[in-house]
């Protein structure tokens, strides 16, 4: 009884507990700071709750087994339970009680405290995906939620891992504009910033970034200064377009400079200098440089690389021999490293060991992309390596082999030489050349070897790579200055003795030879085009594109991943590697990082870094059932982001989520649908771990347990801000719903158009699946005739019936002169019109393959821009081509590419081509025939018509209401997509060639989101090309046609399509919005479904419903029905609205609306605003702002002008006047 007695006391909670724990939720976690002596009564105070909120289901559960029932438990209690647990940082348990609440809560979507809670749970896992769904969902029930900044943050750091800087930099300058508190301080926040403009290559804008930051008067931890002079010092160094050489050379030394006096412990700060130093030819300077980066950071591969690379530039092949194998055996992965190697054996006339360094280079090759320079040298020297040897046998070995070096000891002089700070000068004397490779080893350096020791205990040492045999007479190794020096001095002299004769000989002779590849190399270029090599700071060596051994160029990476951004990958090539050196050193026992600052919410860093930081941070704990890495790379700890370690991490988590052996999605979220959660440590079905492990009868009545139950349920309520709106229906009349909704609106609340409903999400595919013989079907086609064809009835309801329709033989029935949009006629009318250039990859049209033959869902499309004069230079100089090469093949001539066993085919695929996108045709006094021309189109497909609801938006949407053309060559692509919003779109091919269709059914698109989430590809922003086979797997109806000149192609709703040239031709399109309840249903929840995207939807909904209101008469019972409905709550918003500003006391000032006047939308969010705006000057303009957002700029308003645009009486008699026509007065369309 004593025992008993003592539980209940403590399970008892008095009054005052239990209202103290219903303030805290998950919008407290990170800003307790729990560790802290003064919160530790706040601490026991949360363990007691979770104890009685335990104690309270463990009883519900066992009188439910008592009496043969279910439990009677609020869901509130799990989700209390749940926001405790987070507190506490026992993230597994939290996750439990979070999911039973899901299961149990039909509303949990109106929750935004509980979906915060379960994102951040999801981000302590690395669930990004989970995570970013569960942030997204709360911005959308709640977009001025009080945390939306921390949201922000975490958005911007996992888009940022993702590597979309895009949507990073987005979140990150929304959390910038938001003036509530923050777990990162704004300093933090702008140096982000200021680093996704440079990683996107903009870097005049990241330029100006830094330099604001740095020149600040705020109070900046010294930390940041360093990292912001550091980046910009570099940026100096590496981007042309910042200066004149010389000059920025000298700030980015002096910014490096000053980087290292905030923060002298920084070895990459050293690094780095030492890399400006060596390209300015100072070695002295950058030889100490290099050693006070080892001595302040853990043995980098980089530098000691770069200590190589500055040996050999001073011609000591032997110190730079031993320099490189330093790097390779601390990174046995590093690539550039291998082919710094490889060109320091070739330059030694040493074949058969610089092969050996070139195929560990390309095994090691950032994502396998080894340059076509490096696999061309792997190539010769396999083939005629025993050629090569039988050349060199007689000469003597300069360098040990690899195998010989790889087990020397480091000499102490190249670890000890700080005294000295410089390597051996070169000794010069007439006549003679100093012979490589006559410095002698040193002793052996302790301090080096024991760090060998240790890596090599850490990692398991892999083989060597040997030589695959085979491979080429070599070219000579690149005369160095002073050679070709010697060989003058030689050749102008009179009496030479013998040594002298034999060193004229061999000089002569290398000469030879070294033209000789240089005509090669020539022809090399001239069939595959000049690539840089893999190491290009290096001399081209024997067996590769020459240069002279000069300073180190740009193309070195500072930090961690210098092979991969040494022309590795093509598409990073001219642009610095800014990713790899945004990522500090963890040096010492600090762990700390040049962003460290106020640190995320618990939780947020790694196990061992409890002061690193503030980027997405491991959990300190992880369940072992869900075999997920805590650890962070740590430079993602630290706030910055190396490009390798993106890639490598990336990876990581999609095996991670993808594998069969991790379970953690499913573990994690199951879909958050059905099932009950299970724990190790749970109590039945709840799930949730129970800390008692008897039941007292002494303990508190069930009768109290269940009152505080009812409190839990009643506060969690209160939370909610729907439960007090009074309910709306379309019989009330609009001042029946402004007065019913007035004073609901004072805290800010705004909400969906579409009603009270759950945020929008992907569809699950129709049920039951497919046959498999049943997902090619035909495509719906009809064959125009005649004119009275083509404005038929019977084909408008046709083609508003299917998902796609192919009209053959359109333009030839209305006698359409198609030859108005040919690119000659275009020339003609406007040769300097603006065209958007898209450069793409040649490939067969149902195949998508990346570098390595791979089938991928990425398509890439780079983007620029041309004339149309210009490209049709280029249109008809492919075409021309194309004929030559007909007419070659037809007389039997081959080029060498055609004989090889890929075959010409082959070869075309990877050619590149141009497809010309985008070319406006709005302006009706340019193109005014064009324009007449299409207007003979029937109604439905009309341009502008009554029966098209983009007709009545009022104003220009470029590309939907008004027309685009596209001029494309053979393998032009248009990737996959839905059009905006949802609307149907018009396609006729002008010709002379044909195009190739591949279309999907609406219904199925969420099925295509999905595998596009598991291709690594953005659904709604992302360039994408479906692999049929993926498709064809997931039970994907696919309509696949071809569209000849003059056929047109109609596009339900919703279809997603991809589109491919076959010939030579152009198209025209626009999008056309049937006046059908289906059409304004998909296009409203696309408009919902963008806004939780947070992506812009270009067709503004509650304009143009408004619009319709206005001008159309609706016979149709579920169109009115919807449209009135979507009024309604529109008008509800707009009273909110004014409720809102009225309690701020501010006062709307009449503005008004001109005619033609383009729809507003937010400037941080991007949402339609819609009658009220809230304006503020920004840069000298007036930029619009949306209620939720200017909240978040300032909770009072200050500095915002608040505008309305329509009259609230004239809106309600438009509301009001919106009634049901009778069936016969239905519009088909004029």
């Amino acid at each position: 009884m004593i025992e008993m007695a003592s539980e209940s006391e403590i399970l008892e909670l008095t009054q005052d507990e239990r209202q103290q724990l219903l303030k805290f939720d998950s919008c407290s976690f990170g800003f307790l700071k729990l560790d802290k002596p003064e919160e530790a009564s706040t601490k026991c105070l949360l363990e007691k709750g979770v104890k009685f909120y335990e104690f309270v289901i463990k009883t519900a559960v066992k009188k439910a087994k008592r009496d043969g029932g279910k439990p009677q438990i609020e869901a509130a209690i799990f989700c209390r339970l749940g926001h405790l647990l987070l507190l506490l940082e026992q993230y597994e348990k939290a996750l439990s009680a979070y999911q039973k609440y899901y299961q149990l809560h039909e509303c949990h979507w109106k929750n935004a405290p509980f979906l915060y809670g379960l994102g951040f749970v999801y981000f302590h896992f690395n669930a990004y995906q989970l995570a970013t769904r569960a942030f997204q969902q709360v911005l959308y029930t709640d977009p001025a939620f009080t945390r939306a900044n921390e949201i922000h943050i975490r958005l911007g750091f996992i888009f940022k891992i993702g590597k979309d800087f895009d949507k990073s930099l987005k979140h990150f300058r929304n959390a910038l504009s938001d003036c509530s508190p923050c777990s990162l301080t704004k300093a933090q926040i702008k140096l982000h910033i200021a680093h996704l403009y440079e990683v996107q290559g903009q870097y005049k804008q990241a330029k100006e970034a830094y330099e604001q930051f740095i020149s600040s008067e705020d109070c900046i931890e010294d930390t940041y200064r360093a990292t912001a002079n550091k980046q910009l010092g570099w940026l100096f160094h590496t981007v042309d377009i910042l200066g004149e050489k010389s000059a920025r050379e000298e700030l980015a030394i002096h910014h490096l400079k000053e980087s290292l006096k905030y923060d002298k412990s920084n070895g990459q700060t050293w690094y780095l200098l030492g890399r400006c130093y060596s390209s300015l030819g100072k070695v002295h300077d950058a030889f100490v440089s290099y050693r006070n980066s080892i001595d302040k950071s853990e043995a980098s591969a980089d530098t000691w690389c770069s200590i190589g690379v500055l040996y050999q530039q001073q011609n000591q092949p032997m110190d730079a021999l031993q320099a490189y194998i330093c790097a390779v055996q601390l990174d046995k992965s590093h690539s550039a490293a291998w082919t710094d190697l490889g060109l320091l054996y070739e330059t030694c006339s040493q074949p058969k060991d610089a092969l050996t360094c070139y195929i560990n280079a390309s095994k090691t090759a950032k994502g396998g992309v080894v340059s076509p320079s490096l696999s061309g040298k792997i190539k010769f020297l396999q083939q005629h390596l025993s050629k090569v040897m039988q050349h060199l046998q007689t000469k003597p070995r300069t360098l040990p082999s690899i195998e010989e070096a790889w087990a020397l000891p480091i000499p102490a002089e190249l670890t000890s030489r700080q005294g000295s700070g410089t390597p051996h000068t070169v000794q010069k004397s007439e006549g003679t050349s100093p012979l490589p490779g006559q410095q002698a080893f040193g002793n052996q350096s302790a301090i080096i070897e024991d760090k060998k020791k240790k890596m090599q205990r850490k990692r398991a040492a892999g083989e060597m790579e040997g030589p695959s045999p085979p491979a080429t007479p070599a070219t000579p190794q690149l005369l160095l200055p002073h050679q070709l020096q010697i060989l003058h001095q030689l050749q102008n002299k009179a009496n030479l003795d013998p040594q002298q004769r034999q060193l004229l000989q061999d000089l002569q002779h290398q000469v030879y030879l070294q033209q000789q590849h240089a005509k090669m190399h020539i022809l090399n270029q001239q069939s595959q085009g000049q690539l840089q090599s893999g190491s290009s700071s290096q001399p081209g060596g024997q067996f590769g594109p020459q240069g002279p051994l000069g300073s180190q160029p740009q193309q070195f990476s500072p930090l961690g991943t210098s092979a991969e951004n040494r022309g590795q990958d093509p598409a990073s090539q001219g642009r610095p590697p800014s990713l790899d050196r945004f990522s500090p050193f963890h040096h010492g026992n600090q762990g700390q990082s040049p962003l460290k600052g106020p640190q995320l919410p618990a939780g947020f860093q790694g196990q061992g870094h409890p002061s690193s930081g503030n980027i997405p941070f491991s959990s300190s704990t992880m369940s072992q059932d869900l075999h997920v890495d805590s650890s962070l790379p740590k430079s993602l700890e630290s706030g910055t982001v190396n490009e390798k370690e993106i890639t490598d991490f990336a990876q990581d988590l999609l095996k991670q989520f993808s594998s069969g052996s991790i379970q953690s999605q499913e573990l994690l979220g199951e879909k958050l649908t059905s099932g009950d959660v299970k724990s190790s440590h749970g109590v039945g079905s709840t799930g949730v771990h129970s800390t008692s492990t008897q039941d007292t009868a002494g303990g508190p009545s069930l009768e109290k347990l269940m009152k505080f139950d009812s409190e839990v349920s009643k506060c969690d309520s209160e939370e909610s801000k729907y439960s007090s709106l009074p309910k709306l229906n379309i019989h009330m009349s609009g001042e029946q719903i402004l007065t019913v909704c007035k004073g609901h609106g004072r805290s800010g609340l705004t909400l969906s158009v579409l009603g009270d409903r759950p945020p929008p999400r992907p569809p699950s595919p129709p049920q039951p699946p497919l046959p498999k013989d049943r997902l090619n079907p035909p495509t719906p086609s009809v064959y125009l005739e005649l004119k009275k064809d083509a404005s038929s009835p019977e084909l408008q309801q046709y083609c508003q019936s299917q998902p796609v329709v192919v009209i053959r033989g359109m333009a030839s029935a209305l006698k359409l002169d198609l030859g108005l949009f040919s690119t000659k006629s275009l020339v003609e009318a406007n040769a300097e019109h603006a065209v958007e250039v898209r450069t793409q990859k040649m490939q067969a049209p149902d195949e998508n393959r990346d570098q390595f033959g791979n089938k991928v869902w990425y398509c890439a499309s780079n983007r620029n821009r041309t004339t149309i004069a210009k490209y049709a230079q280029y249109q008809a100089a492919s075409f021309q081509e194309s004929l030559r090469e007909e007419q070659e093949k037809a007389k039997g001539i081959f080029k060498e590419s055609d004989s090889d066993s890929n075959s010409s085919v082959s070869s075309k695929r990877k050619k590149m081509i141009k497809f010309g996108t985008n070319v406006d045709l709005s302006d009706q006094k340019k193109w005014y025939q064009q324009l007449q021309e299409i207007a003979k189109l029937p109604a439905f497909c009309r341009l502008v018509s009554g029966s098209n609801l983009l007709s009545h938006v009022g104003h220009t949407i470029l590309g939907m209401n008004t027309v685009q053309l596209y001029m494309k060559v053979p393998g032009a692509r248009t990737p996959g997509h839905q059009e905006n919003n949802n609307f149907c779109s018009v396609n006729i091919n002008i010709g002379p060639g044909d195009t190739e269709w591949f279309a999907v059914p609406e219904q199925y698109w969420g099925v295509i989101h999905s595998m596009c989430e598991r291709n690594g590809v953005d659904y709604l922003t992302g360039s994408w090309w479906p692999v049929l086979e993926d498709l064809y797997e997931e039970n994907v109806p696919v309509y696949r046609f071809i569209q000849k000149p003059g056929d047109l192609v109609w596009v339900g709703p919703g279809c997603v399509h991809w589109v491919q040239a076959i010939g030579w031709c152009n198209n025209i399109a626009w999008n056309v919005g049937p006046m059908t309840t289906r059409q304004i249903q998909l296009g409203l929840e696309r408009y919902e479904y963008n806004k939780l995207q947070n992506y812009k939807s270009i067709v503004p909904m509650l304009h143009l419903v408004w619009n319709i209101a206005k001008n159309v008469k609706i016979a149709d019972q579920k169109l009115f029905e919807l449209v009135k409905s979507t009024l309604v709550c529109s008008l509800r918003n707009i009273q909110l609205t004014l409720d809102f500003v009225g309690s701020m006391g501010i006062d709307i000032k009449w503005h008004g609306r001109v005619e033609g006047e383009a729809a507003h939308y937010c400037n941080v969010c991007e949402v339609e605003v819609f009658n009220i705006l809230f304006v503020k000057e920004q840069d000298s303009k007036f930029v619009v702002h949306c209620q939720d957002c200017s909240r978040k700029i300032h909770p009072r308003l200050e500095g915002f002008v608040v505008l309305n645009q329509y009259r609230l009486d004239d809106l309600v008699g438009v509301y009001d006047v919106f009634t049901m026509q009778m069936p016969t007065r239905q519009i088909h369309g004029y």
